[in-house]
């Protein structure tokens, strides 16, 4: 069986590195060689890495390391399976929005200093995509119940508002700290502009976090009795649905 964490990619040689580690932390905790595809900046893309699992005739699981249901979930991805001429493909849901990924955000605040009171805001890449940015606003809720106080949502580069706009307004309502708690998957350079944006205090991204591993790990696990021999690939469904995103976060724990 092949598995394939299909992500964005960077030219950022720390990004690539950042998610060879995370893709390396994966394989060890299911004891199966994981393998990298990016769909865009740079390769193999999610095309090629397919081409080479078809040759062998080996089913494939492919996650996609994205943390909203945007453009490359919906479109680049399943693109690149058609063109890859794979039979056997299950594509498990993004990463995000879910009760797990909401956890590991708070849990890199904690680390980072982040104090109950403090002004939050969830940063993320950008989007002009209208299901994409209800997965942000569903994390960004998920947050606000986590933390008990509200969390705004803002943007590194496409959408409104930019993340240097959110920390001064937080700051013209009166916010004491600022709080920017990054949304991204790897270093690059959305989070270099994280860092700039004048917050007191900017978290690291969510590769860092072992919790991200554990994670991408159970969606492997969780695809292999859905996979077939059948002629189309299997988009499998977020069987817990947006309310059973609301539930169960009251304990901030190991995610």
């Amino acid at each position: 069986m092949s598995l394939i964490l299909a992500a964005h990619g960077t030219r950022r040689s720390s990004g690539v590195a950042m998610i060879a580690d995370l893709a390396a932390q994966v394989s060890a905790l299911v004891d199966c060689p994981v393998h990298v595809g990016f769909v865009d900046v740079l390769g193999p893309t999610p095309r090629e890495v397919l081409c080479s699992a078809a040759d062998s005739r080996r089913p494939a699981i492919v996650v996609p390391a994205f943390l909203s249901r945007g453009y490359h979930v919906r479109t680049d991805l399943p693109s690149h399976i058609a063109a890859s001429g794979h039979r056997n493909v299950t594509v498990t849901p993004a990463l995000g929005p879910s009760p797990e990924i909401a956890r590991i955000v708070v849990q890199q605040m904690a680390k980072s200093g982040w104090r109950p009171g403090d002004s939050v805001i969830l940063a993320a890449a950008g989007t002009s995509d209208r299901r994409a940015r209800a997965d942000l606003c569903t994390t960004a809720a998920l947050l606000s119940a986590l933390t008990g106080s509200r969390v705004e949502l803002a943007f590194a580069a496409t959408g409104d508002p930019d993340v240097h706009e959110a920390v001064t307004n937080a700051r013209r309502q009166g916010a004491r700290r600022v709080v920017v708690a990054s949304y991204l998957l790897a270093e690059g350079l959305f989070q270099e502009r994280l860092r700039g944006c004048g917050a007191d205090l900017v978290t690291p991204p969510l590769g860092t976090h072992p919790g991200l591993a554990r994670l991408v790990a159970h969606r492997f696990r969780r695809a292999v009795p859905h996979r077939s021999c059948g002629q189309r690939p299997q988009y499998m469904s977020n069987s817990d649905g947006r309310q059973a995103l609301l539930a169960g976060y009251a304990d901030v724990g190991d995610a």
